[in-house]
């Protein structure tokens, strides 16, 4: 890892963290959507969906779609506020989470931040990460979609630069590293249909490949 280079990346994020060109892609809120949020208060906690539920198992392997921003603030800020309850009572204690979890197929994730004094949990509206470093690291990973289960993942990225949009509709980019990456990585995969052990599968599967391709060497 080339730490200088990350220095300059940091320099170029600051330099240009708020744009004001508002988010007017992506799909209405739907009424379902809307009726699911609004069908308690903002600070009562959502079902979260299991993927040992089939149910469940289909929407969390859908993709989402991003909030129109500020025209959606209001529905999007009381999602956010529903999901921070969520995923702060005592059922859950997680780390992160992604609107997908909650049967809202939007483009949301909380994450708490403990690369921030206080360790805050953060909302981060459309988000996309726009580059992974090469460096990779070894995290222990649970979901709360998956129940009884943590898994060490080998494949995160050590360091990412992320992009996403604020209430306002003003857009962020910021760089995340270390453990904070990796929570970043796992609920942004939320949006995109993908759960945390589709990469165990593909360690594997590269594993077998490299093995298969070593005793072809000695042969």
């Amino acid at each position: 890892m080339n730490k200088l280079l990350f220095g300059l990346i940091i320099v170029l994020c600051n330099a240009c963290i708020v744009n004001k060109s508002t988010s007017t892609k992506g799909a209405a809120v739907s009424k379902k959507q809307t009726a699911l949020i609004n069908e308690s208060s903002s600070n009562d906690p959502m079902r979260v969906l299991l993927i040992t539920n089939e149910k469940d198992s289909l929407i969390l392997r859908q993709s989402s779609s991003n909030f129109k921003l500020p025209k959606d603030s209001v529905i999007a800020n009381k999602l956010a506020n529903r999901m921070l309850a969520t995923v702060t009572s005592p059922a859950n204690l997680g780390v992160g989470i992604a609107a997908p979890q909650v049967g809202v197929l939007k483009n949301l994730i909380l994450v708490q931040r403990f690369d921030v004094k206080g360790m805050p949990f953060e909302a981060y509206y459309n988000p996309v990460i726009t580059k992974f470093s090469k460096l990779k690291q070894p995290c222990l990973e649970g979901c709360l979609s998956i129940p009884n289960r943590m898994d060490t993942t080998r494949n995160r990225a050590y360091a990412i630069l992320l992009e996403y949009d604020k209430l306002d509709g003003s857009h962020q980019i910021e760089m995340i590293e270390d453990f904070t990456a990796v929570i970043f990585q796992h609920e942004i995969d939320h949006l995109n249909g993908i759960l945390y052990l589709d990469h165990l599968d593909k360690e594997i599967r590269d594993a077998e490949e490299k093995l298969k391709f070593n005793n072809h060497l000695k042969e």
